[in-house]
Order: C-alpha cells, then sequence, then structure tokens
C-alpha cells in the first residue's frame, strides 16, 4: 500500500512538472523554434519595407454578393501592405446576410464599424456549449453549436488562423466592418498570400479575382500555364468542391446527391447570403439574461451556476489554472470611453486591447488601438517600437505625416474616413484631426506593442537631460528647458488651432 502511495505521489509530481516546464517553455520568446521560424520568415518580406513613399489606400477591389458587399486591400497588390504582413477588408452585410462560413491562413481580427449581429467561431476540440434541449432529457438534443456571440458597434472580434468562422446580420441596418489579416504571422506556414478556404457557397467572383491580383504580382509558372482542361473548367469553389462526390457521401454518411450539393457548383451568391428564414441560433437573449440576473439577485441561482448559464462556457473559475484555448474571450468592446487608456477632455482619448486585457492575442500576437481626437487636436509625433501599424479611418478626416530612418517625410497628407494608412515599424508619425474629428482603428503587429511618444510629459525627449537636449539641438539650456516641459499633455494634445479652426 506504501509503494502504491509513492509511486502515485510520484506520477503526480511528474506531471506537475512537466506543466510547470511546458509553462515556462511557452512564455520563453525569442528562444523557442516558433520564434525562430518566425523571424526566417520575417526575413522574407524585409525588402519590401524599402519605403519611399506611403500612400492613403482604396480598397484595389469590389465583389458585390447577393446580401452585401466586400471590399479588398489585397497585400498582393501593393507594397506598404506587403511591408505589414497585413491585409484587409470592408464587408456591408445587409439586414439578415451572412456571411458565409470560412477559414484563413493567418490570425484575424474585425471592427465592427457600424450595426450588430452574430458572429461564430468553430474551435477545434472544443464542445458545443449552447445546446436546445428535447422534450425529455432522455432525447437527442435538438440543436447544438460552439459559442455564438452577439456583436455590436465598437466589437473587435478576434480569431487565430484556421478557426472557421462566420457572421450574421440580425439587425435592422447594414452591418459594417473591417477585417483585417496578419499574413506575416507565425501561424501562416504558407506564402504571403491572403488565402481564404471558405465552407460552403461557391465565392467564384470573389476567388478569380483573388487569384488574378496573385498572378499580377508574381509571374506564372510553367505549371500554371500548363493546367489541365478539366481544372481550367472549375477553378474555384470551397473546399468540398475538389472532392469527389462519392468519397464526401461517404464520410457524411449520406446519399451522393446531398453530397454534390455541398459543392454549390451552380451557386452564384458570392460571400453574403440572404437567409430566407429567421436564423434560428441557440444563444442567451437579452431578456432572459436580465431574468437570471434578477433570479440570482432574490437568491434563486447560487453563484457558480449563474455565472456558468450566463456567460455560456466563457465563464472559468479561479482556481489558480490558466484559461483553456476554448474559454478564452474572442470579444471586446474597444470604443466604451470609460476604458479609455489615454484621456483629455479637449483632446480626446486612445484605447488599446492587447494581451493583458484580451488573452487571446497573445496567441495570434497582434493588439488593436482606438483613436478618437476632437476637431483639430493631434496625437503627439511618436513611433512604434516593436510592431508595424495598419489603421484605418473609421469617421472624420485627418493631416498625417510619417518620416523614415534618413529623415525623409514619406508620407504627408489628408487620410480621409473608409482610407487606410499603413505606418512602418519605428517609422515617427504625428496625426492632427480634421474640422468634423479623426477617428480610427489600428492593428498593429505585436501582441504587446509600444508607442514611445516624442513629446509630451511622457515623452523621450522629457526623459532626457537638458544638456544633452542643448548640444544635440545646438539651442541654450533655456531653450531646452521649454522644449521638455512646456506640453504637460500626455499623447493627446489640445491645440490652438482647435480653437481658431483650421480646414483640410
Amino acid at each position: 500500500m506504501a509503494a502504491s502511495s509513492s509511486f502515485l505521489c510520484l506520477a503526480l509530481g511528474s506531471v506537475l512538472l512537466f506543466h510547470v516546464c511546458f509553462a515556462q517553455i511557452e512564455q520563453m520568446p525569442l528562444r523557442s523554434g516558433h520564434d525562430q521560424q518566425h523571424r526566417k520568415q520575417q526575413q522574407r518580406w524585409q525588402t519590401e519595407c524599402r519605403l519611399d513613399r506611403l500612400n492613403a489606400l482604396q480598397p484595389s477591389r469590389r465583389v458585390q454578393s447577393e446580401a452585401g458587399v466586400s471590399e479588398y486591400w489585397d497585400l498582393e497588390s501593393d507594397n506598404q501592405l506587403q511591408c505589414a504582413g497585413v491585409s484587409a477588408v470592408r464587408h456591408t452585410i445587409q439586414n439578415r446576410g451572412l456571411l458565409l462560413p470560412f477559414f484563413s491562413n493567418a490570425p484575424v481580427i474585425f471592427y465592427v464599424i457600424q450595426g450588430m449581429g452574430f458572429h461564430g467561431a468553430v474551435i477545434p476540440g472544443c464542445p458545443e456549449t449552447f445546446e436546445e434541449s428535447g422534450f425529455q432529457q432522455s432525447q437527442r438534443s435538438q440543436e447544438q453549436h460552439q459559442k455564438v456571440r452577439e456583436i455590436f458597434e465598437g466589437d473587435i472580434v478576434a480569431a487565430p488562423a484556421g478557426v472557421a468562422q462566420w457572421v450574421y446580420n440580425n439587425g435592422d441596418s447594414p452591418l459594417v466592418l473591417v477585417s483585417f489579416t496578419d499574413v506575416g504571422n507565425q501561424a501562416n506556414q504558407l506564402d504571403l498570400n491572403t488565402r481564404r478556404f471558405h465552407i460552403g457557397g461557391n465565392p467564384q467572383k470573389d476567388q478569380r479575382s483573388e487569384q488574378e491580383m496573385r498572378q499580377q504580382s508574381q509571374s506564372l509558372s510553367r505549371r500554371r500555364r500548363s493546367e489541365s482542361a478539366s481544372e481550367r473548367r472549375n477553378p474555384n469553389g470551397n473546399i468540398f468542391s475538389g472532392f469527389d462526390v462519392g468519397l464526401l457521401a461517404e464520410s457524411f454518411k449520406i446519399d451522393n446527391e446531398l453530397a454534390s450539393r455541398l459543392q454549390n457548383q451552380n451557386d452564384r451568391r458570392e460571400r453574403i447570403v440572404r437567409v430566407r428564414e429567421d436564423l434560428h441560433i441557440v444563444s442567451p437573449g437579452r431578456i432572459q439574461e436580465e431574468e437570471r440576473r434578477h433570479e440570482y439577485r432574490r437568491g434563486s441561482y447560487d453563484e457558480e451556476e449563474y455565472r456558468r448559464r450566463s456567460y455560456g462556457g466563457e465563464y472559468k473559475m479561479t482556481n489558480g489554472l490558466e484559461e483553456t484555448f476554448c474559454t478564452l474571450r474572442m470579444r471586446h468592446n474597444i470604443d466604451r470611453p470609460s476604458q479609455a487608456d489615454i484621456f483629455n477632455p479637449r483632446g480626446g482619448r486612445v484605447t488599446t486591447v492587447n494581451n493583458f486585457n484580451l488573452p487571446i492575442l497573445r496567441f495570434l500576437r497582434l493588439t488593436a488601438e482606438r483613436g478618437v481626437l476632437y476637431k483639430n487636436a493631434m496625437m503627439a509625433p511618436h513611433f512604434n517600437l516593436n510592431s508595424h501599424s495598419v489603421f484605418y479611418v473609421t469617421r472624420g478626416s485627418g493631416r498625417c505625416q510619417i518620416v523614415d530612418d534618413f529623415g525623409r517625410n514619406v508620407f504627408d497628407g489628408e487620410v480621409q474616413e473608409g482610407q487606410l494608412l499603413v505606418v512602418p515599424q519605428n517609422y515617427a508619425v504625428v496625426k492632427q484631426a480634421g474640422n468634423r474629428g479623426f477617428e480610427w482603428i489600428a492593428i498593429k503587429t505585436n501582441d504587446n506593442a509600444m508607442r514611445n511618444p516624442l513629446a509630451g510629459r511622457i515623452s523621450a525627449i522629457r526623459a532626457m537631460p537638458e544638456d544633452v537636449l542643448s548640444n544635440a539641438f545646438s539651442i541654450s539650456r533655456e531653450q531646452a528647458r521649454n522644449l521638455k516641459n512646456n506640453r504637460e499633455e500626455v499623447t493627446v494634445f489640445s491645440t490652438q488651432s482647435s480653437q481658431q479652426g483650421r480646414k483640410y
């Protein structure tokens, strides 16, 4: 008995030691094989960051679907996007429109510009935590699926590479979202192309346009020029279209007719389709949620039962163990003024979401930034220490200037609503809002992206000795003191022109 107890203790100790060592290995950046592989992958497009001129980017192509439109900023068509390793798409989904399920070769973050809807993500190996029970407990559930989350204006949603996801508009107005794909991420083991694998539908026009963009940026190989006639007859489709119908039927244990329907060969609706009847989704409604909270306050639920039912599988007990991948939050509202990291009542606010307040970003190696500048206010000149930044203007307009490592002005112009701008790592940038204000959403290619301001109370200039500044700029000590201390605001500045008004 004593021997078996000793063996059990030894086994448990070994398991605990393994988990501790694995956690330590996981948290050692720049030492793992994945990071070495990531550095090699980054070297493949370092030459693309030799940019003499930056431009505010409009979508490079537009694809109309049955229930919406998709506008793409293709990485293959612009060397600025290739530098950052990020592509983007703006989806406008009409009422009762469904963005068909798909997965991509790289992590995705999207921001909800307008409207409301549902977002679903299918994480392999995770349980179906949302279910609708039958009439009796012994009967099989009528409906089961993984967690579905409601999304609203101001939400960001993050999804890892290879995770199938879909979006549905259940509101009365169009649902507009802008999505960023980090092709330069270590999770992408393919090439520098944004690859979307569609599950259902037949987005022929979308895929043909994407294929043309790739062919324009790369010379065609002999193999592609000698494609067989059968390949040319059916060049695109969803992931089921390339399989044999008989194998599909056997895989799903269905008849051949239903298996052929999976291939959607005659479907012309593209990526966003119209749902004919109300989409049935198992999800805790807001009315039900309020009822449960009311019952909880009256003591009808114990605390754990309330939280389990309220959070639908995303809640975890704080028992010292890390969240599992299945329970990591994917959604976070970045628009709430109360959660701003930097706020100036005369200038505006900046909110950052990174691996600390949205832990899934640790795995995606990404950070999101939301900026709101009031009329004619400005954001201090700064640079991003450890990431590229790609920002999309959600409202208003502003003047931006970007300076490279040679001190050259590589961008000086107005950026308007609906445009995209890339700021490479360490390039200095300053932003000033126009008369209608200036708002943006930015994606940065590091899970803990850091920004270093060049002016203001926490700036690099403020932290330097006066004599250093005096000698560096050939100015007096008094001038150096003014340079350091005249601006007491942090990052977001009000300006004299905010009172006088300024036009672009």
